[in-house]
């Protein structure tokens, strides 16, 4: 059993502690959660102007000065159950199984109200927040993201909806984009064919050209074989095809 003494020291261990802790959240107002809005504490009027990267930054600050706040107050709450118990006269002894606490663990842990055998916080939660389901990278959850299948999958399910904006602006991607809708990446990805020159030129199963429709497709595409002064994107052609074609018009012509 604990002596008057022993008693005495602790309480006066848990009163200090007490004090020290109510002026900490007095003078931070609970690390500024008492504030009309999350921009109080940083300083800002709105989000609006603010990039992506810089609210998520607060966000991470605002989320930390919650968890402070949270361990801040079960500390507090914890000390007036031990102050409770020393007046009561059952500081000291476990509550759960009634045997006497160790003065050791008492001096160590001095809001304590459990032994050691009991204490309840040696189980460790394995469960993992929801949010993690969420924030996960968010390909890798169907059955055709790893593997090379033309099915329509996760990635094509998140270009669908990136086409109408993201948070991304232009100077976030490395590539040259026209438009924000284009601020994505692989927005240049072509959709429903492979190469260029399918989404105009209608061909047989046997690669046989059937018809050319005068696309916009199309027309940016000969302008890059004009400008590249080629006459297909998908290899040389034959010196009596490609000659002609690529021969520059001010120099004479041989006989």
């Amino acid at each position: 059993m604990l002596t008057n003494q022993q008693i005495s020291a602790l309480q006066a261990q848990l009163l200090k502690a007490k004090q020290e802790l109510e002026n900490r959240l007095h003078h931070n107002d609970h690390f500024g959660l008492e504030r009309s809005h999350a921009h109080d504490s940083v300083g800002e009027l709105a989000s609006y102007d603010n990039h992506p990267a810089d609210e998520a930054t607060e966000l991470y600050e605002r989320e930390k000065d919650l968890a402070l706040n949270e361990h801040a107050e079960r500390e507090l709450a914890d000390i007036h159950h031990a102050l409770a118990a020393i007046d009561d006269g059952t500081y000291g002894i476990c509550e759960t199984c009634g045997k006497p606490i160790p003065y050791e663990r008492l001096e160590a842990l001095p809001t304590t109200t459990f032994c050691k055998e009991h204490s309840a916080d040696q189980s460790v939660s394995h469960q993992r927040p929801l949010e993690e389901g969420v924030l996960m990278p968010p390909f890798g959850k169907f059955d055709f993201d790893h593997r090379d299948v033309v099915a329509y999958d996760a990635e094509d399910a998140w270009q669908d909806v990136a086409q109408y904006g993201t948070s991304d602006t232009p100077s976030d991607l490395w590539q040259d984009v026209d438009h924000y809708n284009e601020a994505y990446a692989e927005a240049t990805e072509n959709v429903g064919y492979v190469e260029d020159f399918e989404n105009f030129a209608a061909v047989d199963l046997y690669g046989q050209q059937m018809a050319v429709y005068p696309t916009q497709k199309h027309q940016s595409f000969e302008r890059v074989l004009d400008e590249e002064q080629i006459m297909s994107n998908i290899g040389d052609l034959p010196a009596y095809e490609k000659e002609p074609y690529t021969l520059d018009e001010t120099k004479p012509k041989r006989s």
